[in-house]
């Protein structure tokens, strides 16, 4: 059988960053953010040739072992088969190992613009087989669910199969991202959480992560209630000694705050209003950023003048 047909023209693919757990939801909820990583693909006669501005641009690889790269062949073997060459183009914007959904963003990256080069693709792999694919990859659905969606995600496996729902967040929420200069791997961050844990703090998780699908979407002045967290952060702790106290004086000042995924990155929601005045409140040694909701997940988009 003949393989697939590739298109000859280039196409750019945006992802955005994404927080996931946003306190009591471990491993379920995700936020996407307004900030971005663009990726032009195009396939090329033979080869493979990398570049990339931004973030990473000194550390990650250049070859098959990006993790771009091997989203793409994943995508490219179910689609079935393998272009020629390809040349690729990054500009990352999103911090690496800060717990900010730097790997969902490259998976996405990765086998979203598969599907935009090769022609009919959309037959073979649609938006669920998207996540499913990309949740494959990632190991687990909460980061890439509001990666692909946007919006405010509530991701789940179900007989082995990924699945995700996407909600509005309230147009009063405004995310402010704390980001340390050092980084935590998530493998190390993981390796902290115990096998089990008490059943009065497993009940009351249950109870803020219902409560956080009200807050962030219609009521956001219970995001501070609804942010508590009694599964894993404070586990984390001695990973991440700095992003802990900076968790805790934020909720004693009254504002929602949360470590962002895996961390290190300190996650708050303000209001509009006051989103300066918290992006203040960190201190020395912090990079403060007010972001915007990102609404629209990943998504190809026109080439750049």
């Amino acid at each position: 059988m003949a393989g697939p047909a590739f298109r000859a023209a280039a196409v750019r693919v945006r992802v955005p960053a994404t927080s996931a757990n946003l306190g009591p939801g471990y491993d379920a909820f995700g936020l996407s953010l307004g900030l971005y990583d663009d990726v032009v693909v195009r396939v090329a006669d033979s080869g493979l040739h990398i570049d990339i501005a931004g973030e990473g641009s000194e550390t990650l690889p250049r070859d098959e072992d990006h993790l771009l790269v091997r989203a793409m062949r994943t995508a490219f073997d179910l689609l079935g088969g393998q272009p020629r060459g390809l040349e690729i183009v990054c500009a990352n914007r999103i911090p690496h190992g800060r717990g900010l959904g730097s790997s969902s963003a490259a998976i996405c990256a990765g086998i979203v613009a598969a599907r935009a080069v090769t022609i009919g693709a959309e037959a073979k792999l649609d938006d669920a087989a998207l996540l499913e694919l990309a949740t494959e990859i990632e190991g687990h659905p909460d980061n890439v669910a509001a990666c692909l969606l946007g919006g405010f995600t509530l991701a789940w496996t179900e007989s082995g199969a990924a699945r995700a729902i996407r909600m509005e967040p309230g147009s009063s929420v405004v995310p402010v991202v704390f980001v340390p200069g050092k980084p935590v791997l998530t493998e190390t961050a993981r390796g902290l959480l115990p096998r089990t844990v008490p059943h009065v703090d497993a009940a009351a998780n249950a109870g803020r992560a219902a409560l956080l699908v009200e807050a962030l979407t219609r009521r956001p002045e219970l995001l501070l209630a609804a942010t508590e967290d009694r599964l894993h952060q404070e586990y984390r702790a001695p990973a991440m000694p700095d992003s802990t106290a900076l968790v805790e004086r934020l909720r004693a000042d009254g504002v929602p705050a949360v470590i962002s995924g895996a961390g290190p990155t300190v996650l708050a929601f303000a209001t509009d209003g006051a989103a300066e005045k918290v992006a203040r409140l960190a201190g020395d040694g912090w990079a403060a950023n007010r972001l915007a909701l990102d609404l629209s997940g990943a998504g190809v988009l026109p080439l750049a003048p």
